[in-house]
């Protein structure tokens, strides 16, 4: 019996994922363990691999869609095994093109426009919820060659696209176009083939062109003439996640200056005895990460997750690591950092950024912090204020340790000073407990020894 490939959910908050390419195609063998599909969900790239062997059936979804999680994406089975025609959906409810109905099938006429201005014969093309059919082939001979398929007419059953369909498409450089529409770019000078459609199947209208005239005076005419590149991948990712935290979480940040006297110490008499044991040196970073851990196990309400209007008050100090990657930033989680000792995390938190500035940290290994720590202390930077990654409700942005005069016993004295910034979730967290948190926090960095106890 064919086995059904899910839209995998890999947090609480993931709702959709979008696949960014397949690993099989329709016809080839799989195996236990081999990777099949790629998605992007929360930051990063993930691959997931395969729980059954056999053969890729099907696929119903191609690259760049974005798929509902628990989504039906596919088959694996025996050869000729019989498997829907369309995605079951998600399992258990009805079909999608049932839950879809009013976006089932249609055929809609089109006049297609050569580069040479000819009109050609009319034509349909066929879709279904709003996705056209197309082989595997033709989907990627039309993204080979930068060919949007709502504009090749297909000569398969029900108007399927296939690879000829799409290479007769690109010999003959077809635009969809209004005759209006087409008026206007002669009149003006426009390459229709620089212009992006926004009625059916991407036929060019009027609005269209004339658009594309204004944007081209405006650009012209803009102050701004750089490279101009597309937010979207990783960097679309994290600008959505970000835009949804400030819009809906309340932010409130406390800063906080902690002598890092003692702290220097510690870490120069443990440096080389770690280093001996790991092979990785003891950073200022794993000290702060095992203190906060500490102080956290104190104050349980600073430790806590917002999910589903309930708070999770967690029994596992799981620390988000901020680490910055090309394009973008990345957050590891550190599991059970408050039963691990400095050697460990030292080798855990140099391990999980190497994999994470390589682009190979595991589902697991993104998931399930409940406060993360950003640490910009190899900057010329102070104080900030980070911004909470949901659904945690709490986030301490780190600065760098400098040099500043301080009072210390009534003498002023130049100690190594460190900026704390903790912003937290105002509906979950109140004012009072996140002060007792930093302030804590501050007191177990300027006595590191209570870390040995």
């Amino acid at each position: 019996m064919a086995k059904e490939i899910f839209m995998p959910k890999l947090s609480s908050t993931m709702a959709v994922g979008t696949l960014l390419q397949w690993f099989k195609e329709e016809g080839d063998p799989v195996e236990v363990g081999e990777p099949l599909f790629e998605i992007m969900t929360d930051k990063i790239n993930i691959e997931v691999e395969s729980y059954e062997e056999g053969i890729l059936l099907k696929q119903y979804f191609q690259e760049d869609d974005e798929i509902p999680v628990n989504t039906v994406i596919g088959y694996i089975g025996n050869q000729n095994e019989s498997v829907p025609a369309e995605s079951p959906g998600v399992s258990g409810e009805e079909p999608l093109e049932k839950l879809n109905s009013s976006n089932e099938s249609t055929n809609e006429t089109t006049t297609t426009l050569t580069s040479t201005g000819k009109v050609l014969e009319t034509e349909t093309t066929s879709t279904v919820n709003g996705k056209v059919r197309a082989t595997p082939a033709a989907r990627r001979v039309a993204r080979e060659n930068d060919i949007t398929l709502s504009t090749v007419s297909g000569s398969g059953p029900k108007g399927r696209i296939h690879q000829q369909d799409v290479l007769q498409a690109l010999e003959n450089n077809r635009v969809l176009v209004t005759p209006l529409a087409k008026k206007i770019a002669q009149e003006n000078g426009v390459d229709l083939n620089e212009v992006t459609g926004t009625g059916v199947h991407g036929k060019i209208e009027k609005a269209d062109v004339l658009n594309f005239i204004d944007n081209a005076k405006t650009q012209q005419s803009s102050p701004y003439t750089g490279e101009r590149v597309k937010l979207k991948g990783l960097r679309k990712a994290i600008a959505d996640k970000m835009l949804e935290s400030v819009r809906t979480i309340p932010h409130v940040t406390l800063t906080s200056e902690v002598d890092m006297t003692k702290a220097i110490e510690v870490r120069k008499a443990l440096l080389p005895m770690i280093e001996r044991q790991t092979g990785y040196r003891l950073s200022y970073t794993e000290i702060i990460m095992k203190t906060v851990a500490q102080v956290l196990g104190k104050h349980p309400k600073v430790n806590a997750s917002l999910i589903d209007n309930e708070i999770v008050y967690n029994e596992d100090v799981n620390i988000g690591l901020a680490v910055a990657v090309e394009n973008g930033l990345i957050v590891p989680s550190l599991k059970r950092v408050n039963r691990k000792g400095l050697a460990e995390l030292t080798e855990m938190s140099k391990t999980l950024g190497k994999k994470a500035r390589e682009n190979k940290l595991t589902s697991d290994e993104m998931r399930g912090s409940t406060f993360t720590i950003s640490n910009l202390g190899m900057y010329a930077i102070d104080g900030f204020t980070p911004i909470i990654n949901p659904p945690e409700t709490a986030i301490l942005g780190v600065g760098r340790i400098a040099e500043k005069p301080v009072v210390v016993n009534g003498q002023v004295e130049v100690r190594p000073m460190m900026v704390l910034s903790l912003s937290f979730d105002h509906r979950v967290i109140d004012g009072a407990p996140a002060a007792e948190f930093l302030t804590a926090l501050k007191e177990s960095l300027e006595n590191p020894f209570s870390l040995l106890v």
